[in-house]
């Protein structure tokens, strides 16, 4: 166009020049004449005088191929512009298609809606949720698992465009996906109906709860088990490991113009720093989210023993530390391909595993070995006597228990690793399981400047779970401060619940202290199970009162009985507010070798501080309300009448 413009100004005086030049010789032929015709007919313009007509078609020929190329010149030029334009624009949109392409195809097929969320026990009334949420967190009756079958509503790391869809501003921001964000989540949206609430979490899983990796899963008869996540639980329903089915949740891309606000789920990202003044945090992928108010919930890792790590890669490689969804899939294929496999730890989820895995020896032929330091199984949790019938109990599984060992050093010979003990033993196994304990997460707390507990671990947080302003603590990795029983950390599912709600409440301004004390329980297959709260040490003086078990008195029958799977979903408050004795005199207390049905008391200066419920279910709340009370009892048998354990 500007060239266009350059010859136009060049042309334009030539033809003024040249039409100038037209009147002059015109007026020079009217004056040889003697004057200007009135009328000069057109055609005289071509049939004057020979020299005039000439001059006059030089210079109208001139004139009209000037013009003529003017013309020419400007249609070519705004023409090859055009053109030019065209291709262009044809080459950004073929590279922008080619940018979101990948990203379409990495997107998440349609995947598997998953059963309903699990519910617990609710220690104060609060506002229902949101019409449009079933509730995965009340008590009562479990809902129908849903079957149906849509699209993961999630952004994760395959996605070129994850960065772009993940909102800049999260008015409720929790970092990490596990049972306590999602318990805060629903707690969150239950106080304020309209919460946007961002989940951001390192595992590639919606929320998921851990208890049946260790439990209910080992039992499934399904052999897909380890790609649907679905079991039947003891009393036969069956449900998903997953809290919510996807529908449950919105896309990251959509919480910030949600109308009624919702729970998104972003995966597969790590929060790697935070920045409290600024109340923002940065990703893994440099992504920076502000919040307004923010909970951290990033549970443990496992422990690993010293020596495990000293062995080398070899060793790593047939070595398991069981936590998430993935540890679970791996260390069933593997029990399912080798001879032998050790179990290191003597705990709760030791424990279980080492049940769950010699179930399945008998039918398969597999070794199970279940090593520990201790004197038997939770020799750190049960009184010596019943830590000694737990253990021949897991013996009875088919497990071949190892007490008292201490690993000094494991190498691969063969193949086959060779767990050395100090005191000599040799013991040779094809794989390791490590269960030895959790690690608290507390990576963000140098860059937040949250304080880590130098006793118990974890970020130590006060009465409400806050750490600092518009900062939350909940789960594993909450160190904080029991009113009635001084400072703590646990690490259970009832506990990540309890807290995760209370943190959510407080979020939202309710200002509550923890004083709900949160259970936790444990089975060795359908028949043996206990539910515990409190502080229970075997270092502390216990009381065991016990009685004669009944066919009723089993995991298997409670849950069949409440219709519930998690125990703890079918506790009430209202049933601790006034418990009534059984009026059925207590037998004499003796410890015998058949511990069939009982209640063992821990103490602290004479006042009862825990209590394990041993094969009695549906007594949690009254258990709750002797801890929170802490009075002294000078007969322990008498309060024992509480838990009806001698009625059939």
């Amino acid at each position: 166009m500007l060239k266009c413009r350059t010859v136009c100004k060049k042309i334009a005086p030539l033809a003024r020049a040249s039409s100038t030049l037209c009147r002059q010789n015109v007026r020079r032929t009217g004056m040889k004449h003697g004057r200007i015709p009135p009328h000069v007919p057109a055609v005289n313009m071509a049939t004057g005088p020979a020299g005039a007509s000439r001059e006059n078609q030089f210079y109208v020929l001139l004139v009209g191929a000037t013009c003529l190329g003017g013309t020419i010149y400007t249609y070519r030029t705004v023409t090859g512009a055009q053109k030019r334009y065209d291709e262009r624009f044809a080459v950004l949109h073929q590279a922008t298609s080619e940018e979101i392409a990948p990203s379409a195809q990495t997107e998440s097929p349609a995947a598997e809606a998953i059963g309903t969320a699990e519910a617990v026990s609710q220690s104060e009334p609060q506002t229902a949720p949101a019409a449009e949420e079933p509730s995965p967190l009340s008590t009562g009756a479990e809902a129908a698992p849903s079957e149906t079958t849509e699209p993961l509503p999630v952004v994760g790391p395959d996605s070129a465009l994850a960065s772009l869809k993940l909102p800049s501003h999260a008015p409720y921001l929790l970092i990490g996906g596990g049972t306590a964000s999602f318990a805060a989540a629903r707690s969150i949206r239950a106080r304020d109906p309209g919460a946007r609430v961002l989940i951001v979490t390192d595992e590639p899983d919606l929320p998921y709860m851990r208890p049946p990796l260790s439990k209910e899963l080992w039992f499934a008869d399904d052999p897909a088990v380890t790609d649907t996540l679905r079991f039947k639980q003891w009393n036969g329903k069956e449900r998903s490991i997953y809290f919510q089915p996807p529908s449950f949740y919105i896309s990251p891309e959509e919480l910030s113009s949600a109308e009624n606000g919702g729970v998104a789920v972003f995966t597969g990202r790590k929060v790697v720093h935070m920045d409290v003044r600024g109340n923002k945090v940065k990703l893994d992928d440099n992504t920076e989210i502000s919040y307004d108010k923010c909970l951290i919930a990033t549970g443990g890792v496992p422990r690993n023993l010293q020596v495990l790590e000293r062995a080398g890669e070899e060793v790593l490689n047939k070595t398991t530390r069981f936590r998430k969804i993935d540890d679970f899939r791996s260390l069933d294929k593997v029990s399912r391909n080798i001879k032998s496999i050790a179990v290191i730890g003597g705990g709760f989820l030791g424990s279980e595993l080492a049940c769950a895995l010699g179930r399945r020896s008998q039918d398969s032929g597999l070794e199970v070995i279940q090593m520990f330091p201790e004197k038997g199984n939770m020799g750190k949790v049960l009184p010596e006597y019943l830590s000694n019938w737990t253990t021949d109990k897991v013996k009875k599984e088919g497990v071949k228990v190892i007490s008292e060992a201490l690993v000094k050093s494991v190498t691969c010979k063969d193949d086959q690793l060779e767990i050395q003990l100090k005191d000599g033993r040799l013991v040779k196994t094809d794989h390791i399981v490590a269960a030895v304990g959790l690690e608290p997460n507390v990576d963000l707390a140098k860059s937040a400047g949250l304080e880590v507990d130098s006793d118990f671990g974890g970020f130590r947080v006060n009465a409400e779970l806050q750490a600092r302003s518009n900062i939350w603590v909940a789960g594993d990795a909450a160190c904080f401060y029991d009113i009635r029983l001084g400072r703590r950390r646990v690490e259970h599912h009832d506990h990540a619940v309890v807290s995760g709600r209370l943190a959510g409440e407080n979020m939202t301004g309710a200002n509550k202290p923890y004083w709900h004390q949160s259970m936790f329980w444990s089975d060795l297959g359908p028949d043996v199970g206990y539910e515990a709260i409190g502080i229970v040490d075997s270092s502390l003086p216990t009381v065991g009162v016990f009685a004669k078990a009944t066919a009723k008195d089993t995991p298997k029958a409670a849950t069949e009985q409440s219709g519930t799977g998690i125990r703890s979903e079918s506790e009430t408050e209202e049933v601790a507010l006034s418990p009534v004795a059984s009026t059925t005199p207590a037998p004499a207390v003796t410890h015998k070798d058949d511990y069939g049905k009982g209640v063992i008391f821990y103490l602290r200066d004479k006042v009862v501080v825990g209590i394990i419920l041993w094969n009695v279910f549906n007594r949690m709340p009254i258990a709750r309300k002797i801890i929170k009370d802490g009075e002294e009892h000078t007969d322990l048998n008498e309060v024992a009448k509480l838990f009806n354990i001698h009625e059939d």
